[in-house]
């Protein structure tokens, strides 16, 4: 069984290094797909050991991640991480994340930062409970950390998604919204953040998030 950790990033030459590096002791591949930066991302990611797509341009969220998860399906992934490249999340529960997967218990795991104790800022609290709160609303889709860019898929999963590219459809609520469409098997696991002042730099805008989201109910209807 090949695990491949998928690691979007846009302008990351800070910390990619040290999240490669750590993420290379839990899976067989890292893929980092550097969505168009304009500093050392791709040096720093080839470096490192990693396997590098990169965009001609900024495509957004979206975009990073669906260039990304079929990237990891022509390596012949069997199970697809995603994690950030700004160091909020620890490689090391990657094992925890993917157990559900490997016991057959769900197509897909998200890493949730609500089921366990850990002080988060309360602005950050606040946003993600919203969004939660409106994805359930719109799409009936239950999540407590529908936000989390820490997610594992097996093969099957990864080959349902699709995801679209830019900042119209983000890939959070739209990889959401598809694994209910697709009846696929969902848990959550719980997972810690690593809060620093450079990773709350790079976390989702409140209105622009909302934006997208609404931007995503209304291209279903």
């Amino acid at each position: 069984m090949k695990l491949i950790a998928m690691i979007p990033a846009f302008n990351e030459e800070k910390t990619l290094g040290e999240v490669i590096l750590k993420s290379k002791n839990y899976v067989d591949q890292v893929i980092v797909i550097d969505d168009g930066s304009q500093d050392k991302t791709s040096q720093i990611a080839l470096q490192n050991g990693a396997t590098v797509y990169r965009h001609l341009i900024n495509r957004g969220s979206g975009g990073a991640v669906g260039t990304g998860i079929r990237a990891a399906l022509l390596n012949e992934a069997d199970v697809i991480v995603t994690l950030d490249a700004d160091e909020q999340h620890d490689p090391a529960e990657i094992p925890k994340l993917i157990k559900p997967i490997i016991e057959g218990e769900a197509d897909a795991v998200i890493g949730s930062r609500f089921l366990t104790r850990q002080p988060m800022p309360l602005f950050r609290k606040i946003g993600v409970s919203f969004f939660n709160l409106i994805i359930f609303l719109l799409f009936g889709v239950k999540s407590t950390d529908s936000q989390s860019g820490m997610r594992a898929f097996n093969k099957k999963a990864a080959e349902s998604l699709k995801i679209y590219t830019g900042d119209i459809l983000e890939s959070p609520p739209e990889i959401l919204r598809q694994i209910h469409a697709h009846q696929l098997k969902l848990k959550e696991v719980p997972i810690k953040s690593i809060y620093t002042e450079y990773s709350l730099s790079k976390g989702q805008r409140f209105f622009p998030g909302i934006k997208a989201i609404i931007k995503l109910f209304f291209s279903q209807i």
